[in-house]
């Protein structure tokens, strides 16, 4: 089964089920609604028509948590140079950064100053509450897998040790276009994961290069705090990623972005300069100008 979230011209949003190459509108506001409604039917009545037109939405638009693991694709900790971690390396997002599979993702800045980074990832989105869940209760709890794009802006994320400033840019990850059932999709099964610019691949990996996989990661983060129906857990990227390369290259203006998964679907986003630019606050906590 496919599930998506379409925004109305209005200010209104939906979530959609595809059944027998058809979308039908469900009366959930989004996918996160949906997956949070225990008496919500899995499939449209028999009366029900087509679902018109919608611009398209982020999977989920308001989850509870977004919680991100670094550095867990083999490939690419052998790229930085690290060695495989022990435990996850996890950091967190805000809703607020979470965008449309087709959405512009505009520089936060001038774009000579800005370094912006592609990294393709596997989303799973929370299907049943965890708490403390061991690895196969985490991984029946799976609502589906989408993808995203954890677009990060180096030049923030390395003004200290912690990676969030760098992480958590308003509409700068998109999520989608679909999210994908479980028996549809297998991450186990090794799906190609792939990051193009411009039509030039730039990543490509496996997910069954992962150092901790879906069940794993769920467990894990449940171990210290409830997820939730709609919640979204970021993978990890594959090698390839701009900061790694020899010069490091980074996104401009102009710049397409394609991020796909087997199986999955496929994003495409355009790189834009921002209409405003930030301006950082000195350490006296006054806005330098």
């Amino acid at each position: 089964m496919r599930l998506r979230t379409v925004l109305s011209d209005g200010g209104g949003s939906r979530a959609e089920i595809r059944l027998d190459g058809q979308w039908y509108a469900t009366s959930a506001a989004d996918v996160g609604a949906l997956l949070r409604d225990p008496v919500s039917p899995s499939r449209p009545p028999e009366s029900a028509h087509p679902a018109p037109p919608g611009r398209a939405g982020p999977v989920v638009l308001a989850p509870s948590k977004i919680v991100c693991c670094g550095h867990n694709y083999r490939a690419h900790i052998a790229e930085l140079g690290h060695r495989e971690p022990e435990f996850p390396t996890l950091f967190a997002k805000f809703a607020d950064t979470l965008t449309a599979w087709d959405a512009d993702i505009a520089l936060p800045g001038p774009a000579e100053e800005v370094l912006l980074d592609w990294e393709a990832e596997l989303a799973i989105v929370v299907g049943t509450t965890l708490r403390r869940a061991d690895p196969e209760t985490a991984l029946a709890a799976v609502a589906g897998y989408t993808v995203a794009n954890d677009f990060s802006v180096r030049t923030w994320q390395r003004r200290t040790p912690q990676w969030l400033q760098g992480k958590a840019f308003d509409a700068t990850t998109p999520l989608g276009p679909e999210l994908v059932t479980p028996d549809e999709a297998d991450p186990r099964a090794g799906l190609r994961i792939t990051c193009r610019v411009n039509g030039v691949e730039e990543q490509t990996g496996r997910t069954d290069d992962l150092v901790f996989d879906p069940a794993t990661l769920l467990s894990y983060i449940s171990a210290f705090t409830v997820l939730r129906p709609g919640d979204v857990v970021l993978t990890g990227t594959p090698g390839g990623v701009g900061i790694a390369a020899d010069p490091p290259r980074y996104l401009r203006p102009g710049d397409v972005v394609e991020t796909e998964i087997e199986g999955i679907g496929l994003l495409r986003n355009r790189i834009t300069c921002s209409p405003t630019e930030i301006v950082p606050a000195t350490r006296d906590g006054k806005e330098s100008r």
